[in-house]
């Protein structure tokens, strides 16, 4: 992993993507949201989100021969909601639920190439 100074404790520091086509996923990811990807080998890939100074990183794409969906949702912040739900269509993810009105703003919920849902909010 590169340098990693977050550091801020019992908050989420880290978080790690399974995925079951590493370049598909790397594709999707930086179509969808100009995220940059780090190789280390073939079965895994640093993410670096434009929140992270140059050589850090926010997670990673892991490498499995399957993918559950459930368990914890990562959600992703958007400025513009309904040009990111046109992003992660154009990119090659599905939405799976919304845009919908929630007491932050607006969401929606989106799966990658490996069928992995997440979801994108926006204040407005």
């Amino acid at each position: 992993m590169s340098t990693h100074t977050h550091g801020i404790p019992l908050s989420i520091d880290y978080i790690e993507i399974s995925v079951t086509d590493m370049q598909a996923a790397q594709d999707f990811y930086s179509r969808a949201f100009g995220w940059q990807f780090t190789s280390y080998g073939d079965g895994y890939a640093g993410i670096r989100t434009a929140a992270e100074p140059e050589g850090e990183e926010a997670g990673g794409l892991a490498l499995s021969d399957q993918v559950t969906r459930g368990g914890p949702l990562v959600l992703l912040y958007s400025e513009n909601l309904d040009a990111t739900v046109q992003a992660v269509i154009d990119a090659g993810g599905t939405v799976v639920n919304g845009p919908y009105p929630f007491p932050g703003g607006r969401r929606f919920h989106f799966a990658d190439p490996a069928g992995n849902e997440l979801g994108v909010w926006a204040a407005s």
